[in-house]
This record gives C-alpha cells, sequence and structure tokens, in this order.
C-alpha cells in the first residue's frame, strides 16, 4: 500500500468515532494530518513537568489568557491534536461550544519525557502547516526548552534551544518574562 492509498480521518468522522463508541472515549488518541495516532503514556516526570508549566504559566498570565492542559485544539478539518499545553485568548463560555483554532492560540507546548523527537517532526510540521506562531517543547530530561517560530508551510524557520538559567518571552506577551527554571518541577 502506498500513502496515496491510505484513508484519511475529518475531524468530524474522528469525533464521531467515540460518539458511537468505535474509539473508546478514554483511549489516548488524537487525530494529526488526519491519522489517528496513539498518545505516550505520561510517566512521573511528564506529569509533574505539565503541571508545574501549567501552573506557572497560569499565574503568569492571569487575565490576559486561558491555560488549556492536554485538551484539543482544532488546527484544521483534518488535525485535532491534544498539546500538552494550549494558551488561548481568553473565551467568556471555555469553549464550550468548539475547541480553539489557530486565530485563537497564543501558544502550544508540548512536554517530551519520551517523545521528543516525535515532537520535533510530526507535531510541529503539523503546528506550522497550522500557522501556529510560537511553539514550545520542554525537554524533561536535559530541561531545556525548544522554541518554535516563523512557520512556513509544514516547518519552521527558527528553532532556538533555552537552558534552565535563560528567560524568555512568548511572541503574544512579549512584556511577560518566562523564567526557563520555573517550567521544570
Amino acid at each position: 500500500m502506498t500513502a496515496t492509498d491510505m484513508r484519511l480521518w475529518t475531524v468530524s468522522e474522528y469525533r464521531r468515532m467515540t460518539e458511537t463508541g468505535i474509539l473508546d472515549p478514554d483511549e489516548r488518541v488524537e487525530l494529526i494530518d488526519g491519522q489517528i495516532i496513539s498518545m505516550s503514556a505520561k510517566n512521573p516526570p511528564h506529569a509533574a513537568t505539565n503541571l508545574c508549566a501549567a501552573n506557572y504559566l497560569r499565574n503568569l498570565l492571569l487575565g490576559l489568557a486561558l491555560i488549556r492542559i492536554q485538551d484539543p485544539v482544532t488546527l484544521s478539518a483534518i488535525s485535532e491534536p491534544e498539546p500538552d499545553i494550549a494558551v488561548v485568548q481568553i473565551e467568556p463560555r471555555f469553549y464550550q461550544d468548539f475547541h480553539p483554532a489557530p486565530a485563537n492560540i497564543f501558544l502550544l507546548v508540548e512536554v517530551a519525557d519520551t517523545t521528543l523527537e516525535r515532537d520535533r517532526n510530526r507535531k510541529a510540521s503539523a503546528y506550522a502547516r497550522a500557522g501556529i506562531a510560537d511553539y514550545w517543547i520542554l525537554d524533561v530530561n536535559a530541561r531545556q526548552v525548544y522554541v518554535f517560530r516563523e512557520p512556513a508551510g509544514g516547518s519552521y524557520r527558527q528553532e532556538t534551544i533555552f537552558n534552565e538559567g535563560d528567560v524568555l518571552s512568548m511572541l503574544a506577551f512579549p512584556e511577560i518574562e518566562v523564567l526557563i527554571s520555573q517550567l521544570f518541577p
């Protein structure tokens, strides 16, 4: 079978698979580029970093943005991943009727314990195609942050690695300093 023979799923079909029981609602999967992808198990370092980073960003951005943890974002008709953290526009009903789309997203963050290469490749490509301007990967093992910016097609033109003692800012909130050390437990 060649790649041209592959059946890609839409977000609508993917959601119906869960509604009808084809996919178990508790199954850890996400839709990326029309493919249903299994998500990795969350090891304790991953879970702790995710919680620590989300709490830190929530405190920094109080009243400026919502912090969603491991909830879907709708990137296109065929991509609805569940990033570890999504920093999104404040929506009065907390996205009750829809998931945030690229126009609502300030920053997407993935936490990488065992998934660094997948996050740097497959996820980065999907996020770049959707025009996500600011994408970070928190590397749990090296305690570094990979920052991807300037999306063009299916890739980012800029990738910078920040170390634990560094400070960076989000594109959407350049006046707010993010201490890399505070993103990790």
